[in-house]
């Protein structure tokens, strides 16, 4: 496997690509009104009204943005981030022991809309595509955690980095690894030759999780954590 950057090692070339940091702020409120359209779209969805889920891959400008799309697996529903599950989100991830390995507190309700504000305005450089979930537990009728995978270009072609949390009530119940399995299998049908994900040495649970998705371990290590990598087929 070729070497991997990740995006803060290589952040200050792609906004200098981008036209610089005036340019990539430009960009970043473009997009933050299409959040805000998206918003009053999702609201009339409450409402009643009928519109398609985000689940499309796009060309522009040369470049391929990869947008995420409902995921379907056996008991879970991965659904495309939107501001609006921020409130039931605050609760799920509200235990301070899910910080033991990535550091930081638990966001409060404001600061994880505007979290969510944020990721949901995307890269600011045009390569990067931020996707993001929620997971819902069918049978339940509640979200459980998130995922997440940043897919930009890297020595090896397009790779996704992927990223889980799961809210501590639903663990120890294959949630995780279910929802990771289903984000693997997703990729796979999207224009991405690896999935990779950066994992601390001693925590055993995202350990078994990335195992379930089909990712190893590999002989790499960024901030004292285990690069974890999976090829994947080339797509037609």
């Amino acid at each position: 496997m070729t070497g991997y950057v990740r995006w803060r090692d290589i952040r200050a070339e792609h906004i200098e690509r981008a036209g610089g940091e005036p340019a990539v702020e430009i960009g970043k409120q473009e997009r933050l009104a299409e959040v805000r359209e998206f918003g009053f779209q999702e609201q009339c969805r409450n409402m009643g009204s009928i519109q398609s889920a985000g689940q499309r891959s796009r060309i522009g400008g040369g470049m391929t943005v990869v947008e995420a799309e409902v995921i379907s697996t056996e008991r879970l529903e991965l659904l495309p981030l939107v501001v609006g599950h921020a409130e039931e989100m605050c609760e799920v991830l509200g235990d301070p022991a899910l910080h033991a390995f990535i550091g930081g507190a638990p966001d409060g309700l404001e600061a994880l809309r505007r979290r969510y504000q944020s990721m949901l305005a995307g890269s600011p450089d045009p390569a990067v595509s931020w996707c993001n979930w929620v997971i819902r537990l069918r049978d339940e009728g509640c979200l459980t955690g998130t995922v997440q995978a940043t897919i930009g270009p890297s020595g090896e072609g397009t790779v996704a980095e992927i990223a889980w949390v799961v809210g501590t009530p639903w663990q120890r119940r294959g949630i995780g690894g279910e929802a990771a399995r289903g984000l693997v299998a997703w990729l796979g049908r999207q224009p991405v030759q690896a999935v990779i994900a950066h994992i601390h040495p001693a925590h055993t649970a995202s350990a078994a999780v990335a195992t379930t998705a089909g990712l190893t371990p590999t002989d790499q290590s960024h901030d004292g954590e285990t690069l974890w990598h999976l090829s994947l087929p080339m797509t037609k």
